[in-house]
């Protein structure tokens, strides 16, 4: 007796195996049986003739930490299929903290992740954090350990150098979050406070990662060369002896492609264990004060304000926008209802409609909007990420950024659909099977999700059923709010997060999603 059986679907196992027809039959959490079911009993049947069926969907690198906590089922993420996240990437989240730096990373993440002061009920440890997930969420979560977050809790967000004593405990904090099952350490190295840390400092620390086998993820130097970020993530790896892992690579200049993934395949795979995430779409989305001089983060966060009334600073900080073409940039987000009007609008229209020099309206904006404002950066053709997605050492992260009211990169809404469908049906790029695994089996492997990738007898119930023939993105710029069409049923272990190509609002509780733990 199964709780449910899968009939007649083409399955794609997450192998990149060829599909086949078949049954499953699923009893709790898990799937039972793999074959021809017809004659089972089984308290439900679903029909899946003619349709997909998969394994749950894994985003490798996203930024749906705060709103897993405020939402029950993420339906942004659920109705493209993604049944498992990876979380506190970039080197900054919302853990570990202590009581000098939560409001700091509170502060700064506003723009990004979601949470106010008010949502924080003192958790301090990434066990802590990831902890409130565990039966809160339809989707399952696990956890890097964000360096950003150790670094300035050992050794502030300054700087100058770590000492014998900072670099210690560094280490011990990311040694207890890996014994709470962390991936690897990510990092952001654009970002504050561990922009500041030099390679020998990630290498002794990456060093640490050793006896749980744990990786390095990294947001590379990309304001300094994406080749030369890249080629830093690989000494750190080889020097340290983890696996390296690089978040959303790409590039935006022929050329530049060329050469990255020539170093690639020619250097960095034999020098260490490789691979990569990539997103489909050729524009990012960052936070406005990622455009700010080092300087102004020397202090921690909450100093910034003060800091951005400097003249010297503001000084830098126009000598760094000679880098942005201000009219392929536009305001995804920001809290305040005085300049709501102008979400969606470019900042070269922004700045000219408050009449200032550009410095001197993005600073003065920062202020208004307490350091919370979000970017969306247009610049090429997604033609020229097609390299990087149809790479056989890439998977699939959307780096996905949300706010409701928000003009949001459509990446958020559309990534999983968009390789599934227009990339394999429109553009060639890979086979269906190809698409999957890299949605499924081969991230699973990668950060050692146990149970789960693969479509196998005694596997987790996390399963997918869509139509191949209509999957596809549907988000926009300029109409980011759309879900993606062609994702028909969503389990996430054995228990259905969307129904009829629908989410399910009412979940009962605990949720099925589950903290997930590296290798267990």
């Amino acid at each position: 007796m199964f709780d449910l059986v899968i009939r007649n679907g083409n399955l794609i196992d997450g192998t990149g195996a060829p599909r086949y027809q078949a049954d499953i039959g699923i009893r709790g959490d898990r799937i039972a049986a793999i074959g021809d079911l017809n004659a089972a009993q089984a308290a439900y049947h679903l029909e899946a003739g003619g349709k997909i069926v998969a394994p749950g969907f894994i985003d490798v690198h996203n930024h749906s930490d705060g709103w897993l906590l405020r939402t029950p089922n993420f339906a942004p993420k659920t109705m493209q299929g993604f049944t498992t996240e990876l979380l506190l990437v970039d080197g900054i989240g919302y853990a570990p903290l202590d009581a000098r730096t939560h409001a700091e990373w509170l502060y700064y993440l506003r723009g990004l992740n979601g949470l106010r002061f008010e949502d924080y009920t003192g958790w301090q440890t990434v066990d802590e954090f990831m902890g409130l997930l565990h039966g809160r969420t339809a989707q399952n979560v696990l956890a890097h350990v964000p360096y950003g977050n150790v670094r300035s809790m050992a050794g502030g967000f300054g700087r100058q150098p770590l000492d014998d004593f900072q670099l210690r405990a560094i280490i011990t904090l990311v040694e207890h979050a890996m014994d709470a099952g962390a991936v690897g350490l990510s990092t952001g190295l654009d970002y504050i406070a561990q922009c500041f840390a030099s390679t020998e400092e990630l290498v002794e620390v990456c060093r640490s990662l050793t006896p749980w086998q744990g990786l390095y993820v990294t947001h590379v130097r990309y304001l300094k060369g994406t080749l030369n970020g890249v080629r830093e993530a690989v000494e750190i790896g080889r020097r340290a002896g983890v696996p390296v892992h690089v978040s959303h690579l790409k590039a935006s200049k022929p050329a530049d492609i060329d050469a990255l993934l020539n170093y690639i395949d020619r250097v960095a795979v034999n020098e260490v264990d490789f691979t990569f995430d990539v997103y489909p779409y050729l524009p990012g989305s960052t936070m406005l004060n990622f455009m700010l001089p080092y300087d102004a983060f020397t202090q921690g966060p909450l100093a910034v304000l003060s800091r951005l009334t400097d003249a010297a600073l503001r000084r830098q900080f126009a000598c760094s926008l000679d880098s942005y073409p201000l009219d392929n940039i536009s305001l995804a987000w920001l809290p305040g209802r005085d300049n709501a009007a102008y979400i969606g609008q470019r900042l070269s229209d922004y700045v000219d409609a408050v009449n200032k020099p550009p410095a001197v309206a993005l600073a003065d904006l920062l202020i208004e909007e307490n350091l919370a404002v979000l970017l969306v950066f247009h610049h090429g053709d997604d033609a020229l990420v097609e390299p990087f997605v149809a790479h056989e050492r890439s998977m699939t992260g959307t780096d996905g950024i949300y706010f409701a009211d928000g003009a949001v990169h459509p990446r958020l809404y559309g990534s999983a659909a968009r390789l599934l469908g227009p990339c394999v049906r429109d553009h060639g790029l890979f086979t269906l099977e190809a698409a999957v695994r890299k949605l499924t089996g081969m991230p699973a492997a990668r950060f050692g999700i146990t149970g789960r990738g693969t479509l196998t007898t005694g596997a987790c119930a996390d399963v997918v059923v869509f139509d191949p023939d209509i999957i596809a993105d549907r988000a926009t710029y300029a109409e980011p709010h759309q879900h993606s069409t062609g994702m028909e049923q969503v389990l996430v272990n054995g228990v259905p997060v969307i129904c009829d190509g629908a989410p399910v609002e009412r979940l009962s509780y605990p949720r099925p999603g589950r903290y997930l733990r590296y290798r267990q």
